[in-house]
């Protein structure tokens, strides 16, 4: 019930459910009652900002019997803008019992560190900042455990999981939908490295599986036969 798009939420469905405080008790019963495994939960701080009933929705789910709740940090109205409300999320935590994880603007291990702080939440859950970038997780995983930032990832292993990640489209959406879809995946991978935004006009103009890998291994060769260093996410060469 996070997900703020029109054609999701135009359909009733998403965080438009959470107009309906009924149907979300109806539908979380259900879910519950049909499954013998722990059904957990996602939602908005409300509609809009004039009905933020993140709290009410909370207490109906796990009233319904959910065993974790995700709170994403902004109304549906807000869309993906603004700041992520870190007390709405520290108030939902406080008021439950089952464990909830914070969500929304977590892009690095300091601010990780700042919202487990701010909201006392249980665990983070991590979505845009993702994106090309799954050693996020690991980075966050040891900097609270040390307290120490691990080293930015070789381009050898950013090559590496690309290729794997592409592999893995091409094989789950098939030829056509793979070579597509993988194009904003290969954008979101290389966009901290020299010359990416000229080379992905490039190779959004790819049409099959072989010549976009192909076209992958011919960059990062040519990064590190020539490396530059990276901005601040940075890329260790």
């Amino acid at each position: 019930m996070g997900c703020p798009a029109k054609k999701v939420c135009n359909k009733a469905a998403g965080s438009a459910l959470m107009k309906d405080e009924g149907l979300v008790g109806q539908i979380l019963e259900a879910v519950v009652g049909a499954v013998d495994v722990p059904v957990t939960l996602k939602i908005r701080t409300g509609w809009d900002r004039q009905n933020r009933n993140g709290l009410q929705v909370a207490r109906i789910a796990e009233q319904a019997g959910i065993a974790a709740l995700a709170v994403h940090g902004r109304t549906r109205a807000d869309l993906y803008t603004g700041e992520a409300e870190y007390d709405t999320i520290a108030a939902i935590k406080q008021a439950l019992s089952i464990p909830v994880f914070a969500n929304g603007d977590i892009d690095s291990p300091h601010k990780a560190c700042e919202v487990l702080r701010k909201t006392g939440a249980d665990a983070l859950l991590i979505g845009r900042a993702a994106q090309g970038r799954p050693w996020i997780f690991r980075e966050i995983d040891h900097y609270l455990a040390t307290g120490q930032l691990l080293a930015p990832p070789a381009l050898e292993e950013i090559e590496s999981v690309l290729l794997e990640h592409l592999a893995a489209l091409h094989v789950f959406y098939g030829d056509v939908m793979g070579v597509r879809i993988a194009r904003k995946h290969v954008g979101w991978y290389l966009a901290t490295l020299p010359g990416a935004r000229d080379y992905r006009s490039r190779f959004n103009g790819l049409e099959d599986r072989e010549a976009q890998c192909a076209s992958i291994r011919r960059f990062f060769a040519e990064r590190r036969s020539d490396p530059v260093p990276a901005d601040g996410k940075g890329v260790a060469a």
